[in-house]
């Protein structure tokens, strides 16, 4: 879920009727809940926004009815939560993780990778243009460069809690305007046109695996992750959910390994006092820390 900010949708074109401050509160303490994240009464207009859709779906007159429906069924509950989650991303969005990545880690991962599984994660991947960046930085610019995840165990996951960008990560599909930011090199050894748009390389997609998965609910992962990318994610959380999230987060990374985290965040609570600054918004557990 890479969570864009919930802004500037007319709500009145959806013709519901008012969303009062008892449903909001109902609306605001599931997200809280379930997703941790945080609703203000100052996103209220959205929130009417976006739900007068679920309300159309259904056949309802009022957020009353509605709020009932959710409270009822589980399976509606899970849909209002998608759709009040925004997906936003583009390929090599913050370059400079880009750089830190085929500059300092890419060397540690490859050796690595001579004598161990590499596991490398894009949590709230989105629509996929994170992990795919991930994916081209590693298999570089020619496909001669790409021998040494060829010999090794290399896989990259990705995660979401909206099944619908999940599915758009598995199919690796994107249209000329979204992938202009890939320098050409990238575009012409990873990227296939298929009509008017352009589907990321099988060698490419063969390294990802996505999945739906709520970063607060279990984590089915069993190995320590290298590489963890979570970025412009928890900013719609409190600070409590950030830093039980970045634990884990922590507990999850191998000694040695890097967390990216958005231009905007920073780490707070246990989790800083166990990572090291090695760039804006990048960080690095050190070789000698326990899980």
């Amino acid at each position: 879920m890479t969570a864009a900010a919930l802004a500037g949708e007319p709500s009145a074109i959806y013709g519901a009727g008012d969303l009062g401050s008892a449903e909001f509160a109902v609306v605001a303490g599931i997200m809280q809940s379930d997703a941790r994240i945080h609703l203000t009464e100052a996103k209220k207009t959205l929130v009417h926004s976006r739900l007068s859709r679920r309300l159309r779906a259904h056949g309802l007159a009022s957020f009353r009815d509605y709020v009932r429906l959710v409270q009822a069924d589980p399976a509606e509950r899970a849909a209002m939560v998608v759709s009040l989650t925004t997906n936003h991303t583009h390929f090599f969005r913050e370059e400079h993780h880009f750089d830190h990545l085929r500059s300092t880690a890419m060397p540690w991962l490859q050796d690595r990778a001579r004598h161990q599984p590499v596991r490398i994660w894009s949590a709230g991947c989105s629509s996929g243009e994170e992990v795919y960046t991930i994916a081209m930085c590693l298999l570089g610019e020619d496909p001669s460069a790409a021998a040494w995840l060829r010999q090794g165990d290399v896989r990259l996951l990705a995660t979401d809690l909206s099944p619908p960008v999940v599915e758009a990560t598995r199919r690796g599909v994107y249209s000329a305007s979204i992938v202009e930011p890939v320098p050409a090199p990238y575009r012409n050894a990873w990227m296939r046109r298929v009509g008017n748009d352009y589907q990321m390389a099988d060698e490419a997609r063969a390294l990802v695996t996505a999945r739906v998965l709520n970063l607060f609910g279990p984590w089915p992962m069993r190995r320590q992750y290298d590489v963890i990318f979570c970025r412009n994610v928890m900013i719609y959380f409190d600070d409590a959910a950030k830093a039980e999230l970045e634990e884990r987060f922590v507990q999850m990374l191998a000694p040695g390994g890097y967390l990216y985290i958005g231009h905007s965040e920073r780490l707070i609570g246990p989790a800083a006092a166990r990572m090291r600054s090695c760039g804006h918004t990048t960080y690095q557990k050190p070789a000698g820390s326990v899980a």
